[in-house]
């Protein structure tokens, strides 16, 4: 073999594994830790259902608020159908929507013997009755809603102390002004003695107990 052919195989050989060199060097650093770009994905908790739910903001600005509730200021109250039974009298108490604006009533009103319209109270308030389910009343103006009151007959406490009363202070669920209405009766002066129940509201002048 001459020089000249010996020389040219060596050359070969080197360029040949310069160019291996170059692959393996490519291979490697394309799988190098850390090349690749990174993507975050955020994944919310699931709340158990497969139907998506509004958001807090779009729930709330697309949320409508009801009535109000009826105030004393709104309404007038009169003693409407009364009846005896077993020493009580039950006297419907009738209550009208006399505001421009459509309100609710919901509950036990409340209600006290008064001296007069802004006097003192006269024993203690009445107490609930709990036989009648509270039930929601909407009041459009010019309607009316209902109570039941029962006056139980002084006398039959052997502690009260007789008095003459004139006037019922009302209040309406939920609110602390009051409404007046004159109710001629024999109440009990004891501050820690109620002859007094109201039930809850219901819709009508009339309404069924």
């Amino acid at each position: 073999m001459t020089h000249s052919l010996t020389l040219a195989i060596r050359l070969g050989a080197v360029s040949a594994l310069a160019g291996a060199c170059g692959l393996l060097s490519a291979c490697g650093s394309g799988a190098a830790p850390g090349a690749a770009p990174t993507h975050t994905v955020t994944i919310q908790a699931s709340t158990g259902s497969t139907t998506p739910s509004a958001s807090p903001v779009a729930a709330s600005s697309s949320a409508v608020a009801g009535p109000s509730n009826c105030l004393a200021s709104g309404l007038q109250a009169q003693v409407g159908v009364s009846q005896g039974a077993a020493g009580t009298i039950y006297s419907t108490v009738v209550l009208t929507n006399t505001s421009n604006a459509t309100c609710t009533l919901y509950g036990y009103p409340g209600a006290s013997f008064v001296t007069g319209v802004g006097g003192v109270q006269v024993g203690l308030p009445a107490t609930k009755d709990p036989v009648v389910a509270k039930t929601l009343v909407t009041l459009a103006p010019g309607g009316q809603a209902a109570f039941l009151l029962g006056v139980h007959e002084a006398g039959a406490y052997p502690t009260c102390i007789m008095t003459s009363v004139d006037w019922l202070r009302i209040y309406p669920p939920g609110d602390y002004g009051s409404i007046n209405v004159q109710y001629k009766t024999q109440a009990c002066s004891n501050p820690h003695l109620s002859i007094m129940t109201v039930s809850p509201v219901r819709a009508g002048s009339n309404p069924t107990f």
